[in-house]
């Protein structure tokens, strides 16, 4: 965390609202791409970041300095989506897999940009599946790298809970993933022979 930010949050914590729409400002595309990731739908998830920022205004003076503020902060719009989600009662989750710091300058090969748009779209779906708790362990994991102990502390669970979570998470993704990659091979297989009989 930078001095500039520091001060910041000790200004909005003391009243100041410029300082917290610097800070709004500083995370508003983490908040917004996680909900995104959360819910899948933009229009909620522009929501439900203005929520997670609202809630963490009213909830400053609790905000434990020891704790990095991102991680509070994205602990709040994981707890919003996800109570958003036991609403709805259905699995959503829609993820922009590439980073934007992943897409290449260049112009794209056509075919691997197929490609990647397949198995992204078999991931997305793959996702879906899973518990709203899962989900979110599985997104503060590998795309925001939180360690064990922070999506603990995000998620108000024991990291064995979470260490569960992730291991039958990946074990459920990978199993599924498999299935669905037999999928298209059979398809393949049946339209080839069709056309040479």
């Amino acid at each position: 965390m930078s001095h500039l930010e520091t001060e910041w949050i000790q200004q909005a914590i003391q009243g100041n609202e410029d300082a917290f729409a610097y800070l709004v400002e500083l995370y508003q595309r983490p908040v917004y791409n996680l909900c995104y990731r959360m819910l899948g739908n933009a229009q909620e998830a522009e929501d439900a970041a203005q929520e997670a920022f609202w809630r963490a205004y009213q909830a400053l003076r609790r905000y434990d300095p020891q704790r990095p503020f991102i991680t509070w902060l994205l602990s709040i719009a994981a707890h919003y989506c996800i109570d958003q989600q036991r609403k709805r009662r259905i699995p959503l989750l829609d993820l922009d897999l590439l980073p934007e710091e992943d897409i290449p300058d260049g112009a794209p090969d056509p075919a691997r940009v197929i490609a990647e748009r397949d198995s992204q779209e078999q991931i997305h779906q793959l996702l879906k599946k899973l518990s709203s708790l899962d989900r979110a362990a599985i997104i503060l994991r590998y795309w925001y790298d939180f360690s064990e102990e922070e999506i603990a502390r995000t998620l108000s669970l024991t990291v064995s809970a979470v260490k569960s979570r992730l291991f039958r998470a990946r074990r459920e993704l990978a199993e599924r993933y498999q299935i669905e990659m037999k999928k298209p091979l059979v398809g393949r297989r049946a339209n080839e022979t069709t056309s040479t009989v």
